[in-house]
């Protein structure tokens, strides 16, 4: 898309760039845009072949930019425009690589039945031609830009084994490098289909409710109120809320989730997840660019461009190792033969094989790779990482910090106790808590509630109802006064007895809130009110302790018995209850200080602070929800806790596969540099150790 500015003589351009697999054509791309006049900047991302430019739109154009990009090999277009096709060049290399190591095992052959001359020169100089025509391709536009690039270098190395007689190594060379560059290319294009298969996800078209009739439209023709229908078993086409209809929606697409989330009217849906068994009509809420899935791929694209440390550390080493081992490659071919004396031929082999093994694209190329797969990956499962820096911080996560409500709990309050005094039945105490309530709003009070209809007690209305603030309320039933509440408000009132304050004491020190009921001036007992924890927060916690996680800890703004009562639930190390969002900052400080690299796991809307504070920001059940999208490290977009285990293994498993990469990478080329010098290696072999 392009947009200008300042009078339109500024305008910024992002281009799709077809052929552009490595860091080499990213140089190729800087020389030969560079020197445009009127270019300010660029930026190209290999991983999603895109190129972004500014530029000074009095002097160049867009379609001046995609001329001078297809004379370095490469094709262009602006990203909001459909490219024109060409032919399917990857075929055709497939194709030449299969006929060129046909032509040499021909060559093979025919050097074992011992036929030397033309024959044979002919099988290894077919095998040449048709597997190095598009290495020689993007060396001469490499030269033409002034780059001594792999493909250069590649057909300085064949050129001279063809000078020296050594048709079987040149042939071997071509062949093999060809197959590397076919190999190099499909793996960037996994990569890249890792992220195409999520914007495949949603459906292309969607069938609107006319006043007509049903008509079926391409979602981008809807418009924002339309009502779609969604039929059993198909993908919902666009966010929404459902107007009519009930049925189970499988959101592992967006969510992640494993089972299935009934939806009634005015639930929310999601683009790309699957209708189940009932028809749904959705109002749509959310165009197909503003759904939870673009912004869900926009993320992961964004990410991908993101560059890791380690990342950052290949490039650097890749431009100090790519002339050192060049110099030693003319160092080589020089100094045995003038100095001395030694063999001309030897030593330029041996120069040869260091030409082939100086280029790292192979090590580049690995980290990028590794992480947009992780990315991907991710993603698929519900999990948003923003970027290979947050990937690889993840990886290092010793300390795990929760929030309490919301968190390791749903947030949703239920009773766990009902207990009676002073004679009284659980069925009184429920009876008369349930008809004080029925008027409050209050969480606890709709908890109350919710029991008594469960267990077929009805609410009886009440008369005069008064709402005391943080302590309570009261009202009158069949004249006699009912009053629920604290501790401190039966105490104001004379109303507590030793039975009831050892029941309100046990249930206090299990981390249950209180509710105290009396009714005509008698106490008739006590209800414990607790929040619900999830189901899977041991597990999760588990887990965590198993994936290297020294410190699990709770940060939580609520009282220090309820808090303490689910750590020792969940097996927590700690907990540092009554926290207001600053001190949880503070204490997010304090265990970075003792335990090295700290991950804070919240809702993302009330404890942002201590996730930005944290090393890594984990905000949790985010779908559909946008600043916390777009501001927390990773963002699950479902409520589970098991996701951040998986989260923190997919890291470390990442991080161990960089690793193996670099250390492989650079041991074998290190050997090879020996083995080059002392002769004992081929050219073959050096192309094969890149391969």
């Amino acid at each position: 898309m392009t947009t200008c500015t300042v009078c339109e003589l500024h305008a910024e351009s992002t281009f799709r760039i077809e052929g552009m697999d490595c860091h080499e054509e990213v140089a190729i791309l800087e020389r030969r845009l560079g020197g445009l006049s009127g270019m300010e900047a660029l930026h190209a991302d290999v991983l999603s072949q895109r190129l972004r430019v500014k530029y000074d739109a009095a002097k160049l154009t867009a379609a001046s930019i995609s001329e001078a990009v297809a004379q370095t090999g490469m094709r262009a277009w602006l990203e909001h425009e459909e490219p024109v096709p060409v032919g399917a060049s990857s075929v055709t290399r497939q194709r030449l690589v299969i006929v060129s190591a046909a032509c040499f095992l021909a060559g093979l052959a025919l050097q074992a039945a011992g036929v030397q001359g033309v024959p044979l020169w002919t099988a290894f100089g077919a095998a040449i031609a048709t597997g190095g025509v598009f290495t020689a391709k993007r060396a001469a536009i490499s030269a033409r830009a002034g780059l001594l690039d792999i493909h250069v270098l590649m057909m300085i190395a064949v050129a001279g084994a063809i000078i020296l007689g050594e048709w079987t190594e040149a042939a071997s060379v071509v062949l093999l490098f060809a197959l590397a560059q076919l190999l190099e290319a499909r793996a960037m294009d996994r990569a890249r289909g890792a992220i195409g298969a999520l914007m495949d996800l949603a459906p292309s078209d969607a069938l609107v409710r006319r006043a007509t009739g049903d008509v079926r439209l391409p979602v981008d023709d809807v418009v924002i109120g339309d009502v779609v229908l969604v039929r059993p078993g198909e993908k919902i086409p666009l966010d929404g809320q459902v107007a009519a209809g009930e049925s189970d929606v499988n959101q592992a697409p967006v969510t992640g989730e494993s089972l299935p989330a009934d939806k009634r009217p005015g639930d929310e849906v999601f683009a790309g997840t699957i209708n189940g068994h009932g028809a749904l009509d959705v109002l749509v809420t959310r165009l197909r660019g503003d759904s939870t899935l673009a912004r869900i791929i926009h993320l992961v694209e964004h990410a991908q461009s993101e560059r890791a440390p380690a990342q950052t550390f290949i490039d650097r080493f890749a431009r100090i190792y790519t002339p050192i081992i060049l110099a030693t490659a003319a160092l080589v071919a020089l100094v045995p033969p003038l100095l001395l004396g030694a063999d001309w031929g030897t030593w330029i082999y041996r120069s040869l094989v260091l030409l082939v093994i100086s280029c790292p694209c192979a090590l580049v190329i690995s980290t990028p790779v590794s992480i947009v797969s992780a990315l991907a990956a991710a993603a698929r499962k519900g999990v948003l990482i923003k970027g290979g820096a947050r990937l690889e911080r993840m990886a290092h996560v010793r300390c795990v910090a929760f929030d309490k409500t919301g968190t390791l709990t749903r947030g949703i309050l239920r009773v766990t106790d009902v207990v009676a005094v002073g004679g009284s039945t659980a069925a009184d105490v429920i009876h008369a808590a349930a008809s004080l309530e029925a008027r409050s709003e209050h969480p606890i009070g709709v908890a109350i509630v919710a029991h008594a209809r469960a267990l077929g007690i009805a609410p009886q209305a009440v008369e005069g109802f008064r709402a005391l603030p943080g302590r309570g309320a009261e009202a009158r039933d069949d004249g006699r006064a009912l009053v629920a509440g604290s501790r401190r408000l039966f105490e104001e009132r004379g109303l507590t007895t030793p039975e009831m304050d050892r029941v309100v004491d046990t249930l206090a020190s299990q981390g249950r809130s209180v509710v105290l009921i009396a009714a005509g001036g008698c106490s008739l007992g006590v209800i414990g009110v607790a929040d619900t924890p999830r189901e899977s927060g041991r597990d999760a916690v588990a887990l965590l302790r198993t994936h290297g996680v020294r410190h699990v800890v709770l940060l939580t703004g609520d009282h220090e018995p309820p808090a303490r009562a689910l750590a020792a639930d969940l097996g927590l190390d700690d907990v540092h209850a009554g926290l207001l969002p600053e001190g949880k900052v503070a204490a997010v400080k304090a265990l970075r200080e003792r335990f090295g690299t700290v991950a804070m796991i919240g809702d993302g809307v009330n404890d942002a602070p201590a996730l930005a504070a944290a090393d890594i920001g984990i905000a949790m059940g985010v779908a559909g929800t946008d600043a916390a999208l777009e501001t927390a490290d990773v963002a699950l977009m479902a409520d589970e806790l098991l996701k951040i285990p998986y989260a923190l293994r997919l890291s470390r498993a990442t991080s161990r596969n960089i690793r193996a990469n670099i250390v492989f990478s650079i041991a074998l080329k290190s050997v090879f540099l020996v083995m080059a010098i002392t002769g004992t290696a081929t050219l073959w072999m050096a192309v094969t150790a890149d391969m």
